[in-house]
């Protein structure tokens, strides 16, 4: 058996926040990816845009930096259409969703707000001015995030591994044996993976769809708990082409949207060499996806839906007919799956009161995006954006009942409606990174990881340049305008 200070399951954004932070602290640790690559949905499931948001300083900003270092690999983009803003001025042809680009002017600073423009996209100047995100190359990012966990030289990564047995009591994890035949104890434990599945094997509480209105007490839940979860994306990417031309659409595939009232509208977003991310919302709703009778068959669904989608873009939009269907993702792109009850569950209430009225002492990241729920059979409001960020506070990072164990990922102690904000990737890789930290001060303090003090964790986050406040200090203001050190 080999000891370490820390076993992460799973490297998706939370992994590699966590491994990152923990590492670079000085503590061992051990990082598994039952996958061949880094990354989680934005190696595999074409999820390679993090969107507008506070929040996203820390590890994602330093990840930035390092992608910059190569040519054509990362940029940030502006809004240049949008359907809603055309259709009332009467423009045609009327965008199929909206087309964001690359704008060379602007810095990452310029991606870290959403909140604020109360009535959402429809607010076409405030979107113009505040909301842009970061579109970048997914080999390029699998590839920086593994040169930067291995020069910390405490970081031992494991691909193409999961694990097996999981010996625990009493609420802590003994040790694991892994399926590379390896046996690893570690002082702390984290849950990275998108639904909990250490947490599960270890018999702690999962919530999983729509929770009732009384659960919570969240104003905007259905009166009675359902299985209903948010929308999934095929996301694909398609490339310029000399000749203007619709793709030729395969005959058993009809020309006419057969899985809903008509097509989904996209969000289209530039790469900077030019190519096009296509993300469908949604592709498949969320219910329809538990309906399938494995996960292969519904993304073969998943395949047909986006040569019908793409034909109808073309079709409809004049300008993508300069462009050919280039990839699709090789895993659907899920937004919601099961999530840990933990020690503290954030809710709506929580995230509508907004950061200045949040008496919690332990929070350890903030975020402002929208309650933002894809497709029709979640019976929600769709999309309503906030007046001001949350925080996140460290308990919902603590499965209840556990000293030793932690969750960093869309998986942690959320709410349906929580989750639908609480889920973009620069948000979890901050989870990840609080909980990396907090396992290197348990190790440093002697006491397990759900008892370490909240103060002295916010403080070292802030010294790894986290943002905590609203808005940014100026110190940190000053750190994230110098892209280029």
């Amino acid at each position: 058996m080999k000891h370490v200070d820390l076993l992460i399951i799973g490297a998706g954004s939370g992994g590699i926040g966590a491994a990152l932070s923990a590492a670079r602290l000085g503590a061992s640790v051990v990082l598994v990816e039952q996958a061949s690559q880094l990354g989680g949905n934005a190696a595999v499931s074409g999820v390679s845009v993090w969107e507008m948001g506070i929040g996203g300083t820390g590890i994602p900003f330093d990840i930035y930096k390092q992608m910059k270092q190569f040519p054509k690999a990362v940029g940030i983009y502006r809004f240049a259409k949008h359907r809603k803003w055309q259709i009332p001025k009467g423009e045609t042809p009327v965008h199929p969703g909206a087309e964001l680009v690359i704008d060379p002017s602007l810095n990452y600073l310029d991606s870290l707000r959403r909140y604020g423009s109360e009535t959402g996209i429809l607010n076409e100047s405030f979107v113009r001015q505040y909301w842009h995100g970061v579109p970048f190359e997914p080999a390029v990012y699998q590839r920086v995030v593994e040169d930067m966990l291995t020069e910390t030289g405490n970081c031992l990564i494991l691909k193409e591994t999961s694990f097996g047995q999981v010996h625990y009591s009493n609420g802590h994890i003994n040790s694991i044996e892994l399926t590379n035949g390896e046996t690893f104890s570690a002082l702390s434990y984290i849950d990275s993976t998108d639904s909990g599945v250490l947490c599960r094997s270890v018999g702690c509480t999962l919530l999983s769809g729509q929770e009732s209105s009384a659960t919570f007490g969240e104003p905007s839940a259905p009166d009675e708990a359902t299985h209903k979860r948010n929308g999934v994306t095929l996301i694909y990417r398609v490339t310029p082409k000399r000749e203007s031309a619709v793709d030729p659409l395969p005959d058993e595939i009809p020309a006419d949207c057969w899985w809903a009232d008509d097509f989904p509208v996209a969000s289209i977003v530039q790469y900077p060499n030019g190519d096009l991310n296509v993300n469908m919302l949604p592709t498949m709703e969320g219910i329809d996806l538990i309906g399938y009778p494995d996960r292969q068959t519904a993304y073969s669904e998943c395949q047909r839906r986006v040569l019908a989608h793409w034909h109808h873009v073309q079709t409809t939009y004049i300008p993508y007919r300069s462009f050919s269907l280039d990839w699709m993702a090789p895993a659907l792109g899920i937004r919601e799956s099961s999530r840990v009850l933990g020690e503290y569950v954030l809710t709506e209430q929580t995230i509508r009161a907004g950061l200045s009225n949040q008496q919690e002492s332990d929070i350890i990241t903030i975020a402002d995006h929208a309650l933002d729920t894809h497709g029709k059979s979640t019976g929600r409001a769709g999309c309503a954006e906030l007046d001001e960020p949350y925080g996140v506070p460290f308990r919902c990072l603590i499965p209840k009942g556990f000293d030793n164990l932690l969750i960093a990922s869309r998986a942690a102690s959320f709410s349906s409606l929580a989750a639908s904000s609480c889920r973009l990737s620069r948000t979890m890789m901050q989870l990840g990174q609080a909980a990396g930290t907090a396992a290197w001060l348990a190790k440093n303090q002697q006491i397990a990881v759900s008892d370490v003090p909240y103060a002295d964790l916010r403080s070292l986050l802030v010294q790894q340049h986290v943002q905590l406040t609203n808005p940014l200090p100026a110190d940190l203001l000053t750190y994230l305008a110098n892209e280029h050190s």
